[in-house]
């Protein structure tokens, strides 16, 4: 909808929303509703609802009819706490608290191998968060619905989400920037309440969750910079808020401006973070080899939660998931490894990276995707492996 029907929207049905109670939702139950990302208001019942923190016994519950579950819990505002959800036929949750009277949305198993999903979740303020994103020629928000390969599943106007954009295809050499505009306080740079709002911006490919965002707190601002993912897809955490002031917001050479002067979000990780992330990655190697691939996943992204900068660990990710049948995972975590590769080992983890997604591509009977691949291995570093693969893509008819 286009912005003045959309605040027309707004007034009509901010009456009515006086008199909606949803006792369920009360912050003082521990009140959950679980909705779909991708069906707006479809509300997912039967989803398990999990609340666990260490050292204390977890408590799970399953949501009713309404997408509803009450966690009777006195840690479900705890900040150590987290929600875990899963639902045969969507992707698990997993969502650090505090939970009490919020809304979160599931995703649905994803199928294609460059396809992502972004879903945003909030609190009751500010009513109307968008999301958006823009890449070359496109920009999907609200007024703009469709974009090449990626569509706005779901905009939410009423509080708390979701707010779902789902990318069918990434297309290599195209860099993807998203971000999330406090529309409510559209004309109000200087709002806190975006900071305030405990929105969530989960990013989601193929069967897993593979990235999680929470809004910067104590900031000034109405336009949130999320992450981009760039022309080789890699992801470029911004996690930035700053403030626009025109109403065109990210049409605008402002919204451009900020894009172009945002700084990559670096972590420093602490000598005994990285000593424990190659400890957790050792584990993880002993898993593959005996053959358990879910435990050797788990252990590969415990020590990537230590070191995010930890190369090797996302290249045995890429494995393990192959492995295991995530292909579209593999993709993701190999082009990590691609980009964080280093040192004298750099070029042979780039080349065996982008062969190992080559061949996920040809399995897939991508052929023109797995010959792309199989150049840029070549490119690294000569193998007659790598020469064979050009070859057979080339006699399939890729170019």
């Amino acid at each position: 909808m286009n912005e003045q029907l959309k605040t027309n929207f707004l007034q009509l049905t901010a009456l009515s929303l006086l008199f909606q109670a949803l006792p369920i939702l009360a912050e003082d139950t521990g009140g959950i509703q679980i909705l779909s990302a991708t069906v707006k208001d479809q509300k997912i019942a039967g989803a398990s609802v999990t609340l666990q923190k260490n050292g204390e016994q977890s408590v799970t519950a399953a949501t009713n009819a309404q997408g509803q579950v009450n966690l009777n819990s006195a840690f479900v505002n705890d900040p150590s706490a987290l929600l875990i959800v899963k639902k045969p036929g969507y992707s698990d949750l997993v969502v650090k608290c505090p939970c009490a009277g919020m809304t979160y949305a599931v995703s649905p198993v994803m199928k294609n191998l460059d396809g992502m999903r972004i879903v945003l979740n909030w609190g009751q303020k500010p009513e109307d968060l968008d999301s958006h994103i823009v890449y070359p020629n496109n920009h999907v928000y609200f007024s703009n619905m469709t974009g090449t390969d990626a569509l706005l599943d779901v905009d939410d106007t009423t509080s708390y989400g979701p707010e779902t954009i789902t990318i069918d295809r990434k297309h290599d050499g195209e860099r993807y920037v998203y971000a999330v505009h406090n529309f409510t306080d559209g004309s109000e740079p200087d709002s806190t309440r975006l900071s305030a709002s405990h929105a969530k911006v989960f990013v989601y490919v193929g069967q897993t969750l593979v990235k999680t965002y929470y809004v910067p707190k104590n900031q000034t601002g109405n336009l949130w910079t999320v992450f981009a993912v760039t022309e080789s897809g890699d992801f470029q955490d911004f996690n930035t808020i700053k403030g626009v002031t025109s109403h065109d917001r990210l049409q605008t050479s402002e919204f451009q401006g900020i894009i172009d002067n945002s700084t990559v979000q670096l972590t420093d990780y602490s000598a005994d973070s990285q000593q424990n992330a190659k400890d957790l990655n050792a584990e993880g190697e002993r898993a593959y080899h005996a053959g358990n691939y879910a435990e050797a996943i788990r252990l590969y992204q415990s020590a990537i939660e230590l070191d995010g900068n930890y190369g090797q660990a996302y290249s045995n990710l890429g494995l393990a998931f192959q492995k295991a049948g995530n292909v579209a995972e593999a993709l993701w975590a190999n082009r990590k490894a691609i980009a964080l590769a280093n040192g004298a080992t750099a070029a042979t983890v780039r080349a065996s990276s982008h062969y190992n997604n080559g061949k996920i591509y040809e399995a897939a009977g991508q052929w023109n995707d797995a010959l792309r691949e199989y150049h840029y291995a070549k490119r690294e570093k000569d193998n007659t492996v790598y020469d064979k693969a050009i070859k057979r893509m080339q006699q399939k008819g890729a170019k």
